[in-house]
């Protein structure tokens, strides 16, 4: 049998599986997913991670470990030993039928400590001997939104404890929401114990909470059942050790738990452990519902050991001459101050105008430049914005000019227009220019025709389109006289360039609030200064702090929180925030609406102004911004108001108060922008009038104005339609308000002609939001 011919194996080629040279874009890219590029040591010269051999590698990944565990030592020294600082923890309830002191005798139990002392709502202190660490249990009543929003101000870790058979009502999605915009410390959610569901039925009913927590925090890998001894003991883990999730807005700041309130002598003393950052005796401190103060003195407050020596308490520092001030506004001197608002009398034209002085004639040679007629009771800064009618003299050429092909592209329906006019009486107008085009006939009607006619055009339909577009449009008033009414308005030739004095009309209120030349500058400065500030006392010491001029109702409040705030942040100025509307919020909210701020350690009562927030945040040419008569869903807008300065990226959180205090509506979040005090809201009014009779580029406006004075009031203004043409008015007709405009190009009858007027507004003085303590349900019944 002949053999099968074979070649031999040496001669049979292998092509490489991959050569990256011949791989596409595409190939490498899908090659690369998931996959994250090691950083060469020429890339980075102060790293380790690119060693070759297996020793080097290992040795690396052990320093790696070391650094991550000595780091963790370093950031939980604060919480271990006998000394140290107490893990806070707030036990907040989200439905009616949880107990909070349930969930904490269940973490009790899981290190079989006694909870005899462990009270339903308040302060219950646990040392946990197998983390050695102790743990401080703030439990927050239900239905207690602004208790759990300032337990979560101080808190290192929240516990969230949910029921398996009630769900979450509308006040736990809105305490929920509020709490994520506040910002949320480390999140621990538990299910609370109950003993009649079966295996089959926890596992689902833990499935279903899970999903719901992640929508709020996304970060929650599980829910503790407190039923199950396993859980109790794996949560009390995440509890007792690691280190807590910092907050962003607490970052430089100082904050302590008051363990006790006692009142003396006019001073509030309040023992607790200092947290965060160094404590200052110099700078101010704010108490939820009572406002900010100043500190006397701090003393040491050491914990008794049993079996030891007492150690007597000693002053660690006393406030200085250096000290802030309470003085959070300037008193201003109307001596002083220029009183910029005009008088009654100059509002409404009594006094006596001065004399226009004489212009000297101009010299031989040379041509006299053309002089602008400044209405009466404009100042110069006003006319900065009238418009000149030399700009349009050459229209009449361009009409002639173009008058035969307008002709010829005329509709059927301006052929029939113009020939109704042609058939109407013309007045004579020896003004008028009949050489270049047709004059546009006027009838002046009588006081019960025009009534009747404008109530039809008040009563015509307007569309929802055109209401978002216009959103401003008003009706003139025809018993006041427009320039009495829009006497505080003025005209723009450029809402985005035009110039618009700040310091110009300025409330009395501006002369009480402070600005801040470089506000990036003097925030770096005041966080550099409190870095290096003597007599301070350091996180982590268990002290005593003197408070003074605190009220006495104070010493009753349990438990109190005290928050340290930085330098210069008692100051009241402009601030502004940007702000989104709540999507679960459907009620309106209007400008100028009564609402409860939350913006670091405070809560004020406020009226804010909404505005356009410009594209990038800047200021723009002039720093103008369209005011907002309501916020809208979907648009972030900027909201201004008075209120203490805040430095940082401060989150901020607007609610709106109901008949239930602790129910309020979340209306919308945001964060703080800057104090501008130069940043100008010009509220827009437009007034619209109807082009009842047109010729080209001319046409007789009504309603727009109902007398011949205030035509000639508002004349120096840019006229605009709704489709896009600009013009201005060339001169009054009638008695009735009727005027003659002159556009840019063709309108129709269909289109609307409108001028907008602007006035700058101010927001409301913000005051501070005290919660009202429940009356007692004898007093409510001897009312009814």
């Amino acid at each position: 049998m002949v053999e099968a011919h074979h070649h031999r194996p040496t001669l049979k080629q292998q092509n490489k599986p991959f050569k990256s040279r011949h791989a596409t874009k595409s190939s490498l890219k899908e090659a690369a997913k998931g996959k994250v590029p090691k950083q060469s040591q020429k890339s980075n010269p102060g790293s380790k991670i690119a060693a070759q051999t297996r020793s080097n590698r290992r040795n690396n990944a052990k320093q790696a470990q070391t650094l991550k565990r000595s780091a963790l030592v370093s950031a939980t020294r604060l919480f271990n030993g006998v000394d140290g600082a107490p893990r806070i923890v707030a036990v907040i309830p989200l439905s009616e039928d949880i107990s909070p002191r349930s969930a904490v005798s269940s973490l009790a139990e899981a290190l079989d400590v006694p909870t005899d002392g462990c009270p339903d709502h308040g302060l219950w202190k646990m040392r946990a001997e197998r983390f050695k660490t102790s743990l401080q249990f703030l439990s927050v009543p239900y239905k207690q939104v602004y208790a759990a929003l300032d337990a979560c101000k101080v808190a290192d870790y929240v516990v969230f404890v949910l029921s398996s058979t009630v769900e979450v009502d509308t006040w736990g999605d809105t305490l929920l929401r509020t709490l994520q915009a506040q910002g949320l410390p480390e999140v621990v959610t538990v299910l609370a114990p109950n003993d009649s569901l079966d295996a089959k039925s926890r596992t689902g009913v833990l499935k279903s909470l899970l999903s719901f927590i992640q929508y709020f925090v996304p970060t929650q890998k599980r829910v503790f059942d407190m039923y199950t001894a396993a859980d109790r003991l794996n949560a009390l883990r995440a509890l007792a050790e690691g280190k807590p999730a910092d907050v962003r807005w607490r970052e430089g700041r100082a904050w302590m738990l008051g363990e006790s309130a006692e009142w003396e002598d006019g001073a509030l003393k309040l023992t607790g452990v200092v947290r965060g950052a160094p404590l200052s005796v110099n700078r101010l401190v704010h108490l939820p519902n009572y406002g900010d103060f100043q500190i006397s003195k701090i003393m040491s407050a050491p914990i008794p050991k049993p079996g030891k020596m007492e150690v007597e308490p000693t002053v660690l520092c006393e406030a200085g001459d250096d000290a802030d001030s309470l003085i959070s506004s300037n008193d201003p001197d109307d001596m002083v101050n220029e009183q910029t608002w005009p008088t009654e009398e100059e509002m409404q034209g009594s006094g006596a105008a001065p004399a226009e002085p004489e212009l000297p004639d101009a010299r031989q040679g040379t041509t006299p430049k053309a002089v602008r007629r400044i209405p009466k009771g404009m100042s110069e800064y006003q006319a900065a914005w009238i418009i000149d009618e030399d700009e349009d003299e050459d229209d009449g050429d361009d009409d002639k000019a173009k008058s035969g092909s307008e002709d010829e592209a005329m509709s059927d329906a301006e052929v029939e227009e113009e020939e109704e006019m042609q058939d109407l009486p013309v007045e004579e107008d020896h003004e008028m220019e009949t050489d270049s085009r047709r004059s546009v006939a006027f009838q002046d009607l009588d006081n019960e025709e025009e009534a009747r006619q404008l109530e039809t055009w008040r009563n015509r339909k307007r569309e929802e389109e055109d209401d978002l577009i216009f959103p401003d449009e008003i009706d003139t008033p025809k018993d006041i006289p427009a320039q009495t009414r829009f006497q505080r308005f003025r005209g723009m030739r450029s809402f985005r360039t035009s110039p618009w004095d700040p310091y110009e009309n300025l409330p009395r209120d501006y002369a009480r609030i402070f600005q801040f030349e470089d506000f990036k500058r003097t925030e770096r400065g005041v966080r550099r200064r409190a870095e290096e500030e003597p007599g301070v006392v350091e996180p982590g010491t268990r002290v005593v702090v003197y408070v003074r001029d605190v009220p006495q109702e104070a010493a009753g409040a349990n438990p109190m929180v005290l928050l340290a705030l930085l330098q210069h942040e008692h100051k009241v100025s402009v601030l502004n925030f940007t702000v989104q509307r709540n999507t679960e919020y459907d009620g309106s909210v209007r400008s100028k609406d009564s609402l409860v701020l939350c913006v670091g350690p405070r809560r004020m009562r406020v009226n804010p102004v909404y505005s356009q927030h410009t594209r990038g945040g800047g200021k723009g040419a002039n720093n103008v911004h369209k005011f907002e008569r309501f916020l809208r869903h979907g648009v972030t807008s900027v909201a201004t108001t008075y209120g203490p300065v805040v430095f940082g990226k401060q989150p901020c959180v607007w609610l709106r108060e109901t008949d239930d205090a602790q129910a309020p509506h979340l209306v919308s979040t945001g964060t703080f922008l800057n104090p501008d005090t130069t940043r100008i809201i010009a509220k827009r009014v437009v007034l619209t009038g109807h082009p009842f009779k047109v010729h080209k580029k001319t046409a007789t406006v009504r309603y727009m104005f109902f007398n011949a004075d205030d035509v000639a009031y508002f004349k120096p203004i840019q006229l605009h339609t709704k489709h896009g043409r600009t013009g201005h008015i060339r001169e009054s007709l009638g008695t009735h308000g009727y005027l003659k405009a002159h556009f840019d190009g063709p309108i129709n009858q269909m289109d609307t002609v409108c001028m907008s007027l602007y006035k700058r507004v101010f927001p409301k003085w913000a005051q501070l939001w005290k919660e009202e303590p429940p009356r007692a349900p004898e007093a409510t019944a001897m009312e009814e």
